[in-house]
């Protein structure tokens, strides 16, 4: 059996440096170099210190995409870089590379940045196990597979940071819990030993930090090494507000409200009206500009020409057997 040849070719590497003790501004240093295509992205990092620059500095431990220290950005796409092949990278952007910490905003030197912002959201949504348990059990606690399943395989988290630092909202927002947050909270709000929901639900429905200031750019989902798909946590999240009549009115609930009634009513969504039902009459005035240019273009019609979905009665059946929520 033949083995692949080993190719190599020529990369140049725009590297972030920047040492908060001595430095006032980030700059970066370029390094060409012949890359293999057995490379991954931590050997490039391995050898720019190694044969360029010993003062460089990153994070790494496992080398086997478990532990997640080794996150930075490659052209701005987040990765591991243990398990992300430069084959790939060179394939998605070409021979110029910028390697980058996976927050600038956070660095301490180099690559390593501080964390602390993720690990305090992380805390604050109670990432542990709460259940009132007997302290000399007699048997163990028995999880079915089904009761496992349920948890989406969130628990696979392992705390790397890159869905955090890839969220546009947290770059905004500091209050922001962010995705890797709500992805725990879920985590522990399904599992079927937990009692501490009520507390959780309430921490992440607060406007401003919680579920509800999710953009749903799916930047998590794209950049998440371990297919957890934060994004689909966030919105379990939504449906265990709903299930519970936990949601709070607000522009955000009224928007998800508005969309389901929109399917059910037309098979199709109604943007203009959902517009309305999520801002009201007088909140929908701001919007009429932009309102003019969409019905130019044929994005939105009117009310009276919405039409309906030839399939209506299917989708209708569908969204009754599926939905678990009563809005």
């Amino acid at each position: 059996m033949s083995m692949q040849a080993i190719t190599t070719q020529q990369v140049t590497f725009n590297v972030f440096r920047f040492n908060s003790e001595t430095d006032y501004l980030p700059y970066y240093k370029q390094i060409t170099m012949e890359v293999t295509s057995e490379e991954v992205v931590l050997d490039i990092l391995d050898r720019i210190k190694w044969e360029h620059d010993g003062s460089f500095s990153y994070r790494r431990s496992c080398r086997h995409g478990i532990c997640g220290a080794c996150a930075v950005k490659v052209n701005g796409k987040g990765v591991l870089a243990c398990k992300e092949r430069m084959n790939d990278m060179i394939g998605l952007f070409g021979t110029e590379l910028t390697i980058d910490p996976v927050s600038s905003k956070h660095a301490i030197k180099d690559m390593v940045v501080d964390k602390k912002d993720f690990w305090d959201k992380h805390e604050a949504v109670e990432p542990y196990l709460i259940s009132e348990i007997e302290e000399h059990p007699e048997m163990e606690c028995y999880v079915t597979p089904m009761e496992s399943e349920a948890l989406l395989e969130s628990d696979l988290c392992i705390q790397c940071g890159l869905c955090h630092y890839a969220c546009p909202v947290i770059e905004i927002n500091d209050a922001f819990l962010g995705p890797a947050a709500f992805a725990k909270a879920f985590r522990f709000n399904a599992d079927v030993r937990d009692e501490g929901i009520d507390e959780r639900i309430g921490i992440v429905n607060q406007p401003g930090a919680g579920i509800w200031d999710c953009v749903k750019c799916f930047e998590c989902a794209e950049v998440c090494p371990k297919e957890v798909n934060p994004i689909e946590k966030i919105t379990k999240l939504h449906n265990q507000t709903f299930e519970r009549n936990d949601a709070i009115d607000n522009v955000a609930t009224r928007h998800a409200v508005g969309f389901a009634h929109s399917i059910k009513k037309h098979g199709l969504l109604d943007e203009g009206e959902l517009v309305r039902y999520s801002e009201g009459n007088i909140g929908v005035l701001k919007h009429v500009p932009v309102a003019i240019k969409m019905w130019k273009k044929g994005k939105i019609v009117m009310p009276w020409n919405m039409p309906k979905s030839d399939k209506l009665d299917e989708i209708k059946r569908l969204v009754k057997s599926s939905s678990t929520v009563k809005f």
